[in-house]
């Protein structure tokens, strides 16, 4: 199995950049994301145009990103990896590609160039945080929170520890289900200062600080494991205050209309992209390489930025990015790298979550259960 996955990871170049026709190429396609508004801006931006150019492929999508690691270390152990194109973020990406489950990625050979010749590693620069990893937007988790819902006289919550103050704003908050963001905001909110927080969280005893911390709340939070659920909860009016991706919100703000505001503070600032799973038969893989092109490049990018409140991952694209394609209004403003939004921002740490998860979500789950 291993060795298949060697020489088809070492037939990419043989099958990327165009270099097979579209007659050799998979006429279907598994796309893997998170649902809800961002897969809707991915498919129009991404799968919809390309379809439009390659109008017998079956497109399929698959909303099960949350559970990509398991679900693909489940289809390699099977020898049986259905899906080709997956949606990850950064740390999840690099777990992969240890693990030698997703391809490694030549970007001047598999991503279309910048409309100036400027190479793709030059124009992804820094995002480029794995060799197996395409990142496609910036984006942040962040809370929002029902406006109808804060207390007379009380000023609208505005610091991430407010998400801890029960007296102050009572109510149910909505929190993911597994401990990224969780244990970095529960240590802040616990006096541990912003550079020492992957120190702290390095150690049992930190861990289980910070476990302590949100069991001060853990009796008034509904979890989620779907990008949408918070946004749900939140226009259903079941929680006052959720995190969710900043995307999401924008969604439920701008075009749902809902009472519903940001708090940008201590937003986490992240990378989503796509990996191409080991191992595909050459079809599947022409193909998947086919369109991690295409949806990658400088304007499609930029065009998904008009659907969603995400910052694309190239430099070249930021200069394209304008009006929201429904709404009609500015979408910089809306984006978490903005600086009105990212006074205070907190930086993920792809590195210590690669190397650190799986533990600490063990023992989360386990004080989950108790």
């Amino acid at each position: 199995m291993r060795l298949t996955k060697i020489l088809l990871a070492s037939s990419a170049l043989a099958v990327s950049a165009g270099a097979v026709a579209a007659a050799d190429m998979a006429n279907s396609m598994t796309l893997v994301s998170w649902g809800g508004a961002y897969q809707k801006s991915q498919v129009n931006a991404y799968s919809e145009p390309y379809k439009a150019m390659h109008p017998d492929l079956e497109v399929v999508w698959d909303e099960s990103s949350n559970e990509a690691v398991a679900k693909l270390r489940a289809m390699d152990e099977a020898g049986n990896v259905t899906w080709d194109v997956v949606d990850v973020v950064a740390a999840d990406a690099l777990r992969l590609c240890d693990e030698g489950l997703a391809m490694e990625i030549d970007p001047d050979v598999h991503l279309a160039a910048a409309p100036d010749g400027t190479s793709a590693a030059d124009d992804f620069g820094d995002l480029l945080v794995g060799d197996c990893y395409i990142p496609q937007i910036v984006y942040s988790t962040t809370f929002g929170y029902r406006t109808d819902m804060v207390p007379d006289g009380v000023e609208p919550p505005n610091d991430i520890c407010d998400v801890f103050d029960l007296e102050t704003y009572p109510g149910k908050r909505s929190l993911e289900k597994r401990p990224i963001n969780n244990m970095e905001w529960a240590l802040l909110c616990d006096g541990v200062a912003k550079e020492d927080v992957y120190d702290v969280l390095a150690t049992p005893e930190g861990q289980q600080q910070a476990l302590d911390k949100l069991a001060t709340i853990k009796d008034s939070v509904v979890w989620w494991s779907a990008g949408a659920d918070t946004p749900q909860l939140l226009a259903d009016g079941e929680v006052f205050i959720g995190s969710t991706y900043n995307g999401r919100l924008f969604s439920v703000i701008e075009e749902q209309k809902q009472p519903v505001a940001m708090m940008w503070d201590a937003q986490v600032f992240d990378l989503d992209g796509w990996i191409i799973p080991a191992g595909l038969p050459e079809d599947r893989l022409a193909r998947a390489l086919d369109f991690i092109m295409f949806a990658t490049d400088t304007q499609r990018l930029a065009d998904q930025a008009a659907y969603i409140s995400y910052g694309p991952a190239r430099k070249s694209s930021a200069p394209l990015v304008g009006k929201h394609a429904e709404l009609g209004i500015e979408m910089g403003p809306h984006m978490p790298t903005d600086p009105e939004n990212a006074k205070n921002t907190f930086l993920y740490n792809y590195e210590f979550w690669a190397d650190y998860r799986d533990d600490i979500d063990a023992k989360f789950q386990a004080w989950l259960a108790q």
